[in-house]
């Protein structure tokens, strides 16, 4: 069993940079695909991001394309999302995710293939 801890979230103005990180432990971190999800208030969870196990693909919500880059370094079994350019409606509690099997592709992955779950960390920006 895998397991996720976020870090890195606070309070940033408009224009401003955030950027998150995910410790993963429990299981070989290397060879699953990872992603990011957010969850505004009085809104469902909505997918932000996610990388293959080599970082060879990535994927990206079109409302954060060019804002925000996601990586991994398995040596460290870490995720990170660099989020620049932030706006107000960026404002959620973000997640980070690990798939369910290994080397799932990415360009088709979706919230059920998702496995394992952290427990958020919140991102607030301020106009």
């Amino acid at each position: 069993q895998v397991q996720l801890v976020e870090s890195g979230g606070g309070l940033a103005q408009a224009g401003g940079s955030l950027r998150l990180s995910c410790a993963a432990s429990g299981r070989t971190f290397s060879r699953y695909a990872m992603g990011w999800f957010r969850q505004a208030p009085g809104k469902e969870r909505e997918f932000v991001a996610a990388i293959n196990w080599r970082s060879s693909g990535t994927r990206y919500a079109d409302s954060v394309k060019g804002r925000f880059t996601i990586s991994r370094d398995n040596a460290n079994n870490t995720v990170y999302l660099q989020m620049n350019s932030l706006k107000p409606e960026d404002t959620a509690v973000y997640y980070c995710a690990a798939a369910r099997n290994a080397y799932t592709v990415v360009n088709t992955i979706r919230g059920p293939d998702f496995g394992t779950w952290g427990k958020g960390t919140l991102v607030t920006v301020s106009s």
